[in-house]
C-alpha cells in the first residue's frame, strides 16, 4: 500500500495549481476520514490545470502499475509518478488517466501507459526508472472549466495484467 489516508501515512500532499504560469485554476486537498479529497475549480483560459503531489520513494521495481479506489463524478484525472527525470532542464511528468464516475471504482494505470511530457510538450526519454520513484501527483487537466471532486480511498503499486 503507497497511500491509505487512514492517519497513521504522514506523507503531507501539497497543491500546485496553474498560477505558476499565469492560470486562475484552484485546487485544495484534505485528507480526512480516511480519504484523500482534491476539490477546486479548473479555468482553462491561461492554464487549466491544478495538482496534488506527495512526496514518496519507493521502489516499484516488482510491480507493473498503480490502482487507486476512486469517486469523481465522470471527470478524468491523471496520475503522474516521477522518478526525477528532467528533459532539457525540465522536469519530466509521466501521467496516464484516472477516469470516474459517481460511484467508487478501482482504476488501474499501467506503468507502460504513461506519457512522459516536459511543460504540456511530449518528450522522449528512457521509460521509468520504478525503482527510483520520488513522488506520486494527481492532475486534473481535461481541458474542461468548471468544479471538479475526486475522492480517493487508497493508492496502491500492482502486478499482473490490468
Amino acid at each position: 500500500m503507497l497511500f491509505t489516508f487512514d492517519g497513521t501515512d504522514p506523507a503531507p500532499w501539497n497543491v500546485e495549481n496553474d498560477g505558476v504560469m499565469g492560470g486562475r485554476s484552484q485546487g485544495f486537498v484534505e485528507v480526512t476520514r480516511g480519504m484523500l479529497t482534491f476539490t477546486g475549480d479548473v479555468v482553462t483560459e491561461g492554464g487549466g490545470f491544478t495538482s496534488v503531489r506527495a512526496a514518496r520513494e519507493v521502489d516499484l521495481s516488482a510491480y507493473d502499475g498503480i490502482a487507486l479506489r476512486v469517486r469523481g463524478g465522470g471527470r478524468t484525472f491523471e496520475l503522474d509518478v516521477d522518478d526525477g527525470t528532467r528533459s532539457r532542464g525540465r522536469e519530466v511528468n509521466r501521467r496516464g488517466p484516472i477516469p470516474t464516475s459517481d460511484a467508487w471504482q478501482v482504476v488501474r494505470v499501467p506503468f507502460d501507459a504513461l506519457e512522459a511530457s516536459a511543460h504540456g510538450e511530449s518528450v522522449n526519454v528512457d521509460p521509468l526508472d520504478r525503482s527510483a520513484v520520488e513522488s506520486i501527483g494527481i492532475y486534473i487537466i481535461d481541458g474542461k472549466d468548471g468544479p471538479f471532486r475526486l475522492e480517493v480511498d487508497w493508492i496502491r503499486a500492482y502486478r499482473g495484467a490490468a
